[in-house]
């Protein structure tokens, strides 16, 4: 009998390139194991023996995805000099690269899993501690900024600008995934950097009111 596990010729690193455009391309719910055999060009205990569960090659497949597509942004955070070109570097490396044209228009961190069945709840959890990284690559960039005197906000501001930019980063994947262009996004992102002298610098922002103060409002 034929011994059972990885086929003659089985390269992991092009089964596991294979398996994240599976992925990218119809989320984790919509990939079974017998797409990625396909796939892959493997039998399903081959995926087994190299990668372990579906979840365990998925998570390889993020690292992956971390490693190439995600990386231009973060290296823009990096490199860039100041806060400001450091954000702005960040978005259009982050536009670049959900709206190429040999790949989906949409970043896997954002949709690869948003919602699902009970059972994969350890997935989105996964993708969850992975955006909240992404805020504190953000946050502490825009810390450096403070530090280096080129960024005049408030430490106390910091994680209020960090979350709006994360937000705008997660935005653009949304909009690039229902059709929005390379163009489109491009206008969204001279509007979030036209805000950031008064994120960065302007004063304090006002916090609403407490609920309890609207419904006190005007009694005698």
């Amino acid at each position: 009998m034929a011994a059972r596990g990885r086929p003659r010729g089985f390269d992991p690193d092009t089964a596991l390139r294979q398996a994240l455009d599976l992925f990218w391309a119809r989320g984790y719910e919509g990939t079974s194991l017998n797409d990625l055999a396909a796939a892959m060009g493997v039998a399903s205990a081959s995926i087994y023996a190299c990668f372990g569960s579906k979840e365990q090659l998925f998570r390889r497949t993020m690292a992956l995805y971390g490693a190439t597509a995600g990386e231009p942004p973060r290296r823009a955070l990096r490199e860039q000099p100041t806060a400001r070109a450091a954000i702005h570097a960040m978005l259009r490396a982050t536009a670049d690269e959900i709206t190429r044209p040999d790949s989906p228009h949409y970043c896997m961190l954002i949709l690869a899993a948003p919602t699902g069945a009970v059972e994969n709840h350890a997935v989105r959890e996964f993708l969850a501690d992975l955006r909240r990284d992404m805020f504190a690559t953000i946050r502490d960039r825009l810390a450096r900024g403070v530090a280096d005197g080129d960024l005049a906000a408030p430490a106390s501001r910091v994680d209020g600008i960090a979350r709006y930019y994360t937000t705008v980063v997660q935005g653009l994947s949304v909009q690039a995934r229902d059709g929005a262009s390379r163009s489109d996004l491009e206008t969204v992102i001279a509007c979030a950097m036209a805000a950031w002298d008064t994120l960065a610098s302007g004063p304090a922002v006002r916090q609403p009111a407490a609920a309890a103060d609207w419904t006190d409002a005007g009694r005698p």
